[in-house]
């Protein structure tokens, strides 16, 4: 009966590890895209799951669809769970640039 009690303690104790280290942060993140998705309005520039950037022409959000102009002339239509964050041209540019200044793992076994 002991053997169970503790084994019942554990499996709970990992059940709720799991929880906070791998479920918790990412229904964090769905959150704050689907937050971010609710914001987004006609003529806003965007960057989507696939690191296309686009302008957002229309959003159905009752459909979970948006048209996005990636080019001009060229509208596509797009589940909006894919619209992932802002165009920051400068933000890419810094992470761009401090992804170059790292050292990759070839050069630092060498």
């Amino acid at each position: 009966m002991n053997e169970f009690v503790v084994l019942a303690v554990v499996i709970v104790l990992a059940l709720g590890a799991y929880w906070s280290l791998v479920i918790f942060p990412r229904q964090r993140e769905f959150q704050k895209q689907q937050k971010y998705v609710r914001q987004l309005h006609a003529g806003d520039e965007m960057i989507t799951f696939g690191g296309i950037i686009g302008r957002v022409q229309t959003i159905d959000a009752d459909a979970g669809i948006a048209l996005v102009e990636i080019a001009d002339g060229v509208v596509v239509r797009m589940v909006t769970a894919s619209l992932l964050r802002p165009y920051d041209p400068e933000e890419l540019e810094e992470a761009a640039r401090a992804a170059q200044a790292r050292p990759t793992s070839s050069e630092t076994a060498g």
